[in-house]
């Protein structure tokens, strides 16, 4: 992604020439799109991230399976490049709002649902190479981070632990915070915010030096890039506690590899060296935890079955915790520590793993 955000109106004026040479040359106007469906995308073994393939489809303005999305994708182009010349940020339901209108002319719609405009943002993305964000498009904030990192957002400048026990909550834009000073040598992912607000009440933070950051439930754009940036700036190790099911380990895997979703930015939201530290299956024996389990339902097998066949949990290790959660029938969620005490996953659970290494890979 080599964009600076200046270069964006250009990017987006030679898409809108490219449409009017077409016209111009009596074409019949159509834009290139890479195909971002599972066929489409692949696990690089060599960077230990998901990617997009090199297959496109072509959106042709005279063709009536087409002609409406063209329009969608032309229209959405010109709004962001406004955007982005008046330096001004929507959200994307903004955005839908927006460019939704009648066309002159006609009972259609311009569209007619949100779940319409953002798939076209993300082709916009894909086939400029350009992010969501330096199109000036955001997204509803989700998770917060929590420790001693100074950040600077715009003219503020804050310490993360020292917002109370809320934290800092994560914007969906992330590309213009700075990190002004840091004292933390790890960060730790959290699936749940009950868990992360059970580690602040501990003092997990300050006890262990690390930055928590709560991504409740699947990790949003914001939260993702923003670990990105702190592994890859500050150097920090990536530790990620979800529950211990198919959904919690997914999540983990969409934090270290990528999503097939966001193929594309996998590089920019992926953090390859990450590490999962729980739960597992094996935490069920070693911490005497069978009483606290959770049956598994049908759509949790069929789930595993799934993850089991994709190319980044083929590891060994991965392959026989799935194997062990199918055959004992269960899972395990964060908060069945709490059948210890409430102290156990901040003074013993956790340390213990960071500090002996008990990590899947």
């Amino acid at each position: 992604m080599e964009n600076k955000s200046q270069d964006i109106p250009s990017t987006l004026g030679k898409f809108g020439e490219e449409l009017y040479g077409q016209i111009m040359r009596e074409e019949s106007p159509s834009i290139k799109i890479p195909q971002r469906g599972k066929s489409n995308v692949y696990f690089d073994d060599e960077e230990k991230v998901i990617q997009l393939g090199d297959k496109f489809s072509k959106r042709h303005f005279l063709n009536v399976a087409h002609t409406k999305k063209f329009m969608q994708t032309v229209l959405v182009a010109s709004y962001c490049r406004r955007l982005v010349e008046e330096n001004k940020h929507a959200g994307i339901r903004e955005l839908y709002y927006a460019l939704k209108h009648t066309v002159e002319g006609s009972k259609e719609n311009t569209f007619d649902d949100q779940i319409e405009s953002n798939p076209i943002i993300e082709d916009l993305e894909t086939a400029l190479d350009i992010l969501r964000e330096e199109l000036n498009l955001t997204a509803d904030r989700r998770g917060y981070i929590y420790g001693d990192v100074v950040l600077k957002d715009g003219d503020d400048e804050f310490n993360a632990s020292k917002l109370g026990r809320g934290g800092w909550a994560v914007p969906g834009t992330v590309e213009d915070i700075e990190f002004l000073d840091l004292n933390a040598e790890y960060i730790l992912v959290i699936e749940t915010a009950a868990m992360c607000d059970r580690l602040i009440e501990e003092k997990f933070a300050q006890g262990n030096n690390a930055l928590l950051v709560a991504c409740q439930g699947q990790a949003p754009r914001g939260i993702r890039r923003l670990i990105n940036r702190l592994h890859t700036e500050k150097n920090l190790p990536v530790y990620v506690f979800t529950d211990g099911d198919p959904y919690g380990w997914y999540i983990y895997s969409t934090i270290k590899q990528g999503s097939m979703n966001l193929a594309y930015l996998s590089r920019r939201l992926g953090v390859p060296d990450a590490k999962f530290i729980g739960m597992t299956m094996d935490d069920i024996d070693e911490y005497g935890l069978q009483k606290v389990t959770e049956k598994l339902k049908d759509m949790d097998k069929k789930r595993i079955n799934e993850i089991m066949e994709y190319e980044w949990f083929k590891h060994k290790d991965w392959q026989e915790q799935m194997k062990k959660c199918l055959k004992l029938g269960v899972r395990i969620e964060q908060q069945a520590l709490a059948n210890k005490s409430l102290e156990f996953v901040a003074k013993e659970y956790l340390p213990q793993k960071i500090e002996n290494e008990v990590f899947l890979p």
